[in-house]
């Protein structure tokens, strides 16, 4: 469990941290200059390490949870259950966001549709955030 926790929070670093970047580093400047090309050249370089580190803490995130608690039992009403319902909708967030902006926002971009990917940003930054909160319930025994 240990290597498999410090896989998950490995990922989850490079996750949340980067688009903590994206948010208050990148995002700011493009929407000054209103110029999409410092979130493009952001996501090639964050890309080939992101979409790895989601990949690992879903891996990782699965195996954990079927460790705490059977698979039968993933969508009961104790709090452990509850901690796994809240990280798969969680993913199942992530999972549209991140087809939305692949499919619609970024093929698409330009400086008029900088607010709406900007919003997207906000958006999956918050999920991201809202993971480590939910993932510590785990230690400390529930969502609050």
């Amino acid at each position: 469990m240990r290597h498999l926790l410090f896989l998950h929070l490995l990922g989850a670093s490079v996750w949340v941290g980067g688009h903590l970047v994206l948010l208050f580093g990148v995002l700011p400047r493009a929407m000054r200059q209103r110029d999409p090309q410092p979130v493009r050249n952001f996501e090639q370089i964050y890309e080939r390490i992101g979409i790895p580190a989601l990949l690992v803490q879903i891996v990782t995130g699965l195996w954990m949870a079927s460790l705490w608690l059977p698979h039968a039992q993933w969508f009961g009403d104790s709090h452990i259950a509850h901690l796994v319902q809240a990280k798969l909708a969680l993913l199942g967030f992530t999972a549209l966001l991140g087809m939305h902006a692949r499919l619609a926002l970024i093929p698409k971009l330009d400086a008029q549709r900088l607010p709406q990917l900007g919003l997207h940003i906000v958006l999956i930054t918050l999920t991201a955030v809202a993971f480590v909160w939910v993932g510590a319930g785990f230690r400390f025994g529930g969502l609050f």
